[in-house]
């Protein structure tokens, strides 16, 4: 997918604050959550997110979802990661 068709689905979900996220080469976060729901674009990089049962890797093109209040870990790739994220 791309950055712009992306935008179009955040306005019309009623995604209202959007942001750029950059993390580390190689960097992670521990077991978290966020009070908010999360929509991301991978705009460089790979991003591992570990949910629940679920264990996933996502690159350049690729969209990832969390529902508010969901636990998760993430480990970002050798080249780091960027992406464009709404929040709700």
């Amino acid at each position: 997918m791309n950055q712009e068709n992306f935008m179009e689905i955040l306005v019309r979900e009623g995604f209202k604050e959007v942001v750029t996220v950059t993390r580390e080469p190689d960097g992670s976060l521990e077991m978290h959550t966020h009070p908010f729901e999360a929509k991301a674009l991978i705009l460089r990089g790979e991003l591992q997110l570990q949910a629940g049962d679920e264990d996933r890797c996502y690159r350049v093109g690729q969209v990832f979802h969390l529902l508010a209040g969901v636990r998760h870990s993430e480990q970002y790739g050798p080249e780091g990661v960027t992406y464009l994220v709404g929040r709700r």
